[in-house]
């Protein structure tokens, strides 16, 4: 009898440590959870500029440079030192944004201007930017004196900037990089107060 309690006791400590084994064996070979799937990604991993941005860079160069280009001109050719002045800013503020948008075509890997564009002429593979002077506008500017370069001056680069604060809205409304939209905002407080300051000139 004793012999048979003991087998009886020995065959109940197996069986349950067999059963104890098997449970942890289960648990120990369940799969870690799976990370979610790439298309379940944030939103902030998405690309960070599209093609407003790029656009905006592509023609504010050449509206800039043409810009400059004409701000050249007045040290030797403007009568008004209010002119002068106005010109020296509006090289000092554009060339270094030149930069800015030149560097940032670069970070997107896209080309430094639209193909077929002249920088700092209105013609060029047809593109129409707002506020671009022609060829010819150009030359008569380049040719004016005095009172007719400050007045011929004040009246093309109201226009110019218009342009300007046109492409930037455009940028505001559509593009997507942060910096692109910062520089277009920035360009639009710049210039709108200018060509409130160039009416008063031409007014006076």
């Amino acid at each position: 009898m004793h012999t048979k309690k003991i087998m009886k006791v020995t065959l109940a400590l197996a069986t349950s440590g067999i059963l104890a084994a098997c449970g942890n064996t289960g648990a120990s070979q369940a799969a870690p959870p799976s990370a979610p799937p790439a298309s379940l990604a944030p939103a902030s991993q998405a690309a960070e500029h599209n093609e407003a941005d790029v656009r905006f860079a592509q023609q504010m160069i050449p509206h800039h440079t043409q810009a400059v280009r004409m701000a050249e001109l007045a040290p030797t050719r403007a009568a008004s030192a209010e002119v002068k002045k106005l010109a020296s800013a509006i090289q000092a503020a554009q060339q270094p944004e030149i930069d800015q948008l030149n560097a940032m075509l670069a970070r997107w890997g896209a080309p430094a201007a639209m193909p077929g564009m002249d920088h700092g002429t209105a013609h060029g593979a047809g593109h129409d930017m707002a506020g671009m002077m022609s060829d010819a506008d150009m030359g008569k500017l380049g040719q004016a004196k005095a009172a007719e370069f400050d007045r011929q001056f004040l009246t093309m680069m109201i226009a110019h900037h218009e342009g300007a604060v046109a492409m930037s809205a455009t940028e505001l409304r559509d593009g997507r990089d942060a910096e692109a939209k910062a520089l277009a905002q920035k360009i639009t407080d710049a210039q709108r107060a200018e060509i409130d300051q160039m009416r008063r000139l031409l007014a006076g």
